[in-house]
């Protein structure tokens, strides 16, 4: 049996990075150990780099840049670093000096390429390494706690010699995804010595959080293996909300249980090497201290969880999505959204739906072929053809073609720079969107149904090569025409259709909040916000999936009044929804 998470300073490293996707737990876990450890009397600092960080929401205090005291917990202190912001001052820094040197296409092409999540990244590691290696700050504390930490690319990027030559600066083949470093060619030995530390397993610890499902659970191997590949092998793993028990009789509550005790068994092998450690599933939102304090100990605090009325939410069923974009005759539907939100399946229910009334319906993923039949099964009805993009074989053709231009005028040190450049999260999704734009330019008098739909960087990345390549010549070299006509179709909301999907639950819903602001800076809309996996939309007696329940309808209620007028709620499925007939019933 996994132990329970019960950190103390005896058992725990100076330094903790807090690290996993989106909507485990990474927040409230780093918080809560942070308090622990307070309340043993020591002095800690808990430091947030995460853009979907809500220390104050936990904290129940405005937390900024500086250093601030939490009440009731004497020695705790957290900053709430703001990444984008961050991430702001480092475009300036990084194109300030070219603004009057280069024509304006070209300096918007820059900033536009330093908008994506990897300049994020970096920008965030800057904050953080400016902590981890002041000895004036690190003296003060005895923990100092990270919510979130840099992944194996950002690291393995910072450690290549070309990232502090003037490679970037030089080459007519642009910027990398983190931009022309050598500009920030003074904290080379300040990254170099924060990446010791980070490195060193007597003062640091890289705690990969993760809920006991399989999405997550891939995730967290797959961030280990990376964080292992640069030397980070001072790892443990926490499986955070693990049901404790299930009551007899209850569908929901039985059939929960079952789905995570089957996601541990299987868990990757990656990770059965680690120590791991668990928490429960808990009904209450972890805000607060006294709340933070419960989560180590066994009571579970359903008495927190108020009986509020129901907020007056009016939502829609996926069918109504359906309804609305059958009404017309062809069209693209994207849907968007961090993994494990169920995208795949949305994306197939949905093009099951447009089907059963009769279109012709394409339906193309990035997920792999054994998922998708998986899903769909073998048999398909009526006129719905699949096709599958295989995501690893377009990045290498794509990387083929960039690095064969560059190694005409670029040496072996900034070939292997480039190399790693393009093992970015921004690399997959160009590659992969010119094959979707080959996807739909084929398509005619039908609707095309895209699984894993492109950001609102990546469309406008694109449309910016496509407009100035000529000048800038960035590495992606010419834009198919596909892209090039599919960029103008996708804006347009009577051909187009966007689709987030979202859980209900506090990073899910701020991380799509995110994709939709990005979106919007591409002049796309979305049409719909699907809230998947809601337990309110269960009949389950089970009190701590019921508390749970309640505990969803905030999250609703900010996607109904603030994201968008129309949302559709799936239920919590007992089952993953596979097959044709079981996807048809979910639009029903």
């Amino acid at each position: 049996m996994t132990k329970r998470f019960q950190p103390t300073s005896k058992n725990v490293t100076p330094y903790l990075f807090f690290t996993g996707k989106g909507g485990v737990g990474k927040t409230s876990t780093a918080c809560a150990t942070a308090v622990a450890l307070a309340d043993e009397g020591k002095k800690v600092l808990i430091v947030s780099t995460d853009p979907a960080s809500n220390l104050q929401d936990v904290f129940e205090v405005e937390i900024g840049y500086e250093a601030t005291p939490i009440s009731n917990v004497p020695g705790l202190s957290a900053i709430n670093l703001d990444p984008e912001e961050a991430a702001s001052a480092y475009r300036d820094k990084v194109v300030g000096p070219y603004r009057d040197k280069l024509p304006a296409p070209v300096v918007d092409q820059m900033e536009e390429q330093l908008s994506g999540a990897c300049t994020v990244e970096i920008a965030a590691f800057d904050e953080f390494a400016s902590i981890l290696t002041n000895p004036n700050r690190t003296s003060e504390y005895d923990h100092i706690i990270f919510d979130t930490a840099p992944t194996g690319h950002t690291l393995r990027l910072l450690q290549l010699p070309t990232a502090w030559s003037t490679f970037l600066e030089d080459s007519t083949h642009g910027a990398s995804c983190l931009g022309p470093l050598s500009g920030l060619g003074k904290k080379k030995e300040l990254y170099s010595r924060a990446v010791k530390a980070i490195a060193n397993s007597e003062q640091t610890t890289l705690v990969l959080v993760s809920r006991p499902d399989e999405s997550a659970l891939k995730e967290a191997s797959k961030a280990a293996m990376e964080l292992q590949q640069v030397g980070l092998t001072n790892q443990l793993l926490l499986v955070n909300g693990k049901l404790q028990s299930y009551v007899e009789g209850d569908l929901i509550s039985t059939a929960f249980y079952y789905k995570q005790d089957k996601a541990l068994t299987n868990m990757p092998k990656q990770l059965t090497t680690l120590t791991s450690f668990e928490l429960p599933y808990v009904p209450y939102q972890l805000t607060g201290v006294e709340a933070l304090r419960t989560l180590f100990n066994n009571q579970q605090m359903i008495k927190q969880v108020s009986e509020e009325s129901d907020h007056n939410i009016e939502t829609y069923a996926l069918k109504e999505i359906i309804k609305q974009v059958g009404a017309k005759k062809q069209g693209v539907i994207m849907t968007l959204g961090k993994g494990g939100v169920g995208k795949t399946t949305v994306a197939a229910a949905i093009a099951v739906g447009l089907a059963e009334l009769g279109h012709s319906v394409h339906l193309t993923t990035t997920d792999p072929a054994d998922h998708l039949s998986y899903v769909l099964g073998k048999q398909v009805q009526g006129d719905l053809v699949l096709s599958r993009i295989d995501p690893k074989a377009e990045v290498e053709a794509y990387k083929h073609e960039v690095l064969s231009k560059a190694r005409e005028t670029v040496d072996e040190n900034g070939i292997a720079y480039l190399e790693e450049d393009l093992n970015s999260p921004c690399t997959e999704e160009i590659a992969v969107f010119r094959a979707f734009a080959d996807v739909v330019d084929k398509a005619s008098d039908s609707f095309v149904v895209i699984d894993t739909a492109p950001t609102g960087h990546t469309l406008l990345l694109l449309d910016a090569a496509q407009s100035y390549h000529k000048e800038l010549k960035r590495a992606s070299g010419e834009v198919p025409k596909s892209v090039s006509k599919l960029l103008p179709r996708l804006r347009n909301k009577q051909e187009t259709d966007v689709v987030i999907v979202t859980l209900p639950e506090a990073t899910p819903v701020h991380e799509a909040s995110r994709l939709q602001d990005d979106l919007a800076r591409a002049d796309i809309t979305p049409s719909w916000w699907v809230v998947n996996q809601s337990f309110a939309a269960c009949n389950t007696m089970d009190p701590i999936l019921k508390a749970r329940s309640r505990s969803e309808l905030k999250w609703m209620q900010i996607v109904s009044s603030e994201k968008t007028n129309q949302v559709a709620v799936i239920p919590w499925q007992i089952e993953l929804a596979k097959g044709y007939e079981q996807l048809k019933s979910l639009t029903k």
